[in-house]
C-alpha cells in the first residue's frame, strides 16, 4: 500500500479585493501517495500558485488541514515549521533564486549547511553528487551569471533535492525557458521522478510536462478536477 506522504482536507484560501473578496481555493480536498507525479494545471489566476504555496507553507489557509508526512502543519510553532520546509520540502520556481555571489556548488550547499552546518565536507560531497545527478558537475565553479538559463534551473533543482525532500514542489520550472532547453528539464524531472522515487507537484501551463506526469490535476473556480473539460 502506498504511503499518503500530502493530504489537504477541506482547504480555504481568501484574498480581500478592491471590490468583494476572492475565494481562490474552496473547500479543496488532495490526497498524494509517496512517489507521485502530479501536474497541476489551469487558467492563468485559477489559484495554481497559490494552492503551492499553502502546500509549501509559504502562505497560509484560511481554514483547512494540511498533512505533510502524517504531521498536521498548523499545530507546529515557529521552529518546527522551518524543520519541516527544510528537511521535507524542496523548492523550484520559475526563477531559480541563485545567489550570485556564490558558486554553483556553493548555491547546491545551502539548504544542506543550515541543518547540517558542523559537517561541510559532507554536504560538499551530498552537493558535488547532486550536480553530477543534473547534469552540472563540470560548472561546480560557475557563479550564476556564467550560466545559461538552462544550467541555472538544473542547478536550482540539485540545491531543491539537497535534503532528500519528501515532496519537490515546482512553480513552472520551465516558464521561462525556450522549447528546446524545457524538453531537456522535463526528461531530468522524469529521471529523479523514476530512480529516486521522488514526489513532485508541479504547476505548470506546459502540457509537455503535465504529459510526463502521472496524475493530471485540473484547478477550476477553487476546486482540483481529474477531467480537463476545456479548463486550459
Amino acid at each position: 500500500m502506498n504511503k499518503i506522504i500530502l493530504k489537504l482536507e477541506n482547504l480555504n484560501k481568501k484574498y480581500s479585493g478592491n471590490v468583494d473578496n476572492l475565494h481562490i481555493i474552496r473547500d479543496l480536498n488532495l490526497e498524494v501517495n509517496e512517489g507521485d507525479f502530479i501536474s497541476i494545471l489551469g487558467k492563468s489566476g485559477s489559484g495554481k500558485s497559490t494552492l503551492l504555496n499553502l502546500i509549501g507553507m509559504l502562505d497560509k489557509p484560511d481554514s483547512g488541514k494540511i498533512f505533510i508526512d502524517g504531521e498536521e502543519v498548523e499545530i507546529l510553532n515557529e521552529e518546527q515549521l522551518d524543520l519541516v520546509k527544510n528537511k521535507k520540502l524542496g523548492f523550484v520556481f520559475q526563477f531559480h533564486y541563485l545567489l550570485p555571489e556564490f558558486t554553483a556548488l556553493e548555491n547546491v550547499m545551502l539548504p544542506g549547511l543550515v541543518s547540517d552546518y558542523k559537517n561541510k565536507k559532507r554536504v560538499e560531497e551530498r552537493a558535488y553528487e547532486l550536480l553530477k545527478e543534473v547534469g552540472m558537475d563540470h560548472r561546480m565553479t560557475h557563479k550564476p551569471m556564467e550560466l545559461s538559463g538552462g544550467e541555472k534551473q538544473r542547478v536550482a533543482i540539485a540545491r531543491a533535492l539537497m535534503n532528500s525532500p519528501k515532496i519537490l514542489l515546482m512553480d513552472e520550472p520551465t516558464g521561462n525557458l525556450d522549447e528546446e532547453t524545457s524538453e531537456m528539464i522535463h526528461k531530468l524531472l522524469k529521471k529523479i521522478n523514476l530512480e529516486k522515487k521522488q514526489t513532485i507537484i508541479v504547476v505548470t501551463h506546459s502540457k509537455e510536462l503535465a504529459n510526463l506526469s502521472n496524475k493530471k490535476l485540473y484547478l477550476k473556480k477553487g476546486v482540483l478536477d481529474l477531467e480537463e473539460n476545456n479548463h486550459i
